[in-house]
């Protein structure tokens, strides 16, 4: 398939050399010969621009930017330029006694043949050099622009990569906190285990058909956030206090999926259940004109500091998807304080990365 770069590049050199070749006119038709005699003269001398110039270009310079020999290509592109420059000099010198014009073949003695060739020899040195220059220019253009596409795509791809590798990293690990939760409401509460089992189906159902997109609504990334407060909720009941805030003006709205579970998980992993004392998770989540901001406040002491130097791939993993994914559009920001544990995540929506 033809790409817009190619027909542009076509149509620059069939004007190119069109008009190279009607600059040979003035040349001939200051001459008495007749008409076959220029399109003869023409030929060579065009043959001479094309071959070389398009066997530099298209040949000899792709292979060097390939194998990274460019040094390899200047000693051929100079070479070919005195080639080039070579061949035309002789067309110029020599063709008039090719066609018989006796005004040359009255000043054809050795010394008046040799002051003309090396006279056109210096004269074509800077024609040669632009005409191989644009031709080599042009396809370098072309060459640099593929090479920037592959990196381009390469870049995307090791992105995308990263990015489900760091959303795999969620997945078997929130499940696990789940079924473990339901393993032990089996024991004690076999009514309550059914109830989280259902919130917990809908979770699943979450990640198996939503998640799999790069974007989601936001809208059903927030319920899936909700599912899982649910179900903490039921896990800890009367030994913490949740308290949700969750207002979103707009439902169209996209975000990476799972952006924001890691920050929801380390909250009711890490929050403070001290014996006698009740601990506190307060979730406060608004979207505003594309503006979305989460935080999450959780009752702390040391126990949290030693568990998050255990494990904790939670804060660690946002923080690197928010850098790849939404660059130059967030905020994140922690604050530990004697007895609390505060996160702020704002993002602006309406500029994360397109990986489509």
């Amino acid at each position: 398939m033809t790409t817009p770069i190619h027909k542009h590049k076509r149509l620059f050199f069939i004007v190119f050399w069109s008009i190279l070749t009607f600059s040979l006119w003035p040349y001939v038709y200051l001459s008495d010969h007749p008409f076959y005699y220029w399109m003869l003269y023409t030929a060579f001398v065009m043959a001479s621009f094309i071959g070389i110039s398009h066997y530099l270009s298209d040949i000899v310079l792709p292979k060097a930017l390939k194998e990274g020999r460019m040094k390899h290509f200047l000693l051929q592109f100079f070479l070919g330029v005195m080639v080039l420059n070579i061949l035309v000099s002789l067309c110029f010198t020599l063709f008039p006694y090719f066609i018989g014009d006796e005004q040359v073949l009255v000043r054809s003695d050795v010394q008046t043949w040799k002051e003309l060739f090396i006279s056109k020899l210096f004269n074509s040195i800077p024609s040669a050099m632009a005409i191989v220059t644009t031709t080599c220019g042009i396809r370098f253009y072309e060459e640099h622009h593929k090479i920037e596409q592959l990196n381009a795509k390469l870049k995307q791809e090791h992105l995308e990569a990263q990015i489900k590798l760091l959303q795999d990293q969620i997945n078997p690990h929130l499940m696990f906190n789940v079924l473990n939760h339901i393993h032990i409401l089996m024991q004690s509460n076999v009514e309550l285990a059914s109830t989280v089992l259902l919130k917990f189906s809908d979770i699943l159902r979450y990640q198996l058909y939503e998640c799999n997109q790069k974007f989601v609504f936001l809208y059903q990334e927030i319920q899936y956030l909700q599912d899982l407060v649910a179900i903490e909720e039921i896990r800890w009941q009367e030994e913490l206090e949740v308290v949700c805030t969750w207002k979103i003006e707009t439902k169209q709205l996209r975000i990476a999926p799972l952006l924001l579970v890691p920050l929801v998980e380390n909250a009711f992993k890490h929050v403070s259940r001290l014996p006698h004392q009740q601990g506190y998770v307060h979730i406060q989540c608004q979207e505003e004109k594309g503006k979305l901001t989460l935080a999450i406040e959780n009752s702390y002491n040391d126990t949290y500091k030693r568990e998050k130097q255990q494990g904790g791939i939670g804060l660690l993993n946002i923080t690197e998807r928010l850098n790849m994914q939404y660059p130059n559009a967030h905020s994140f920001q922690m604050t530990q304080k004697e007895d609390t544990f505060t996160v702020v995540l704002q993002i602006d929506l309406h500029h994360a990365i397109n990986h489509s």
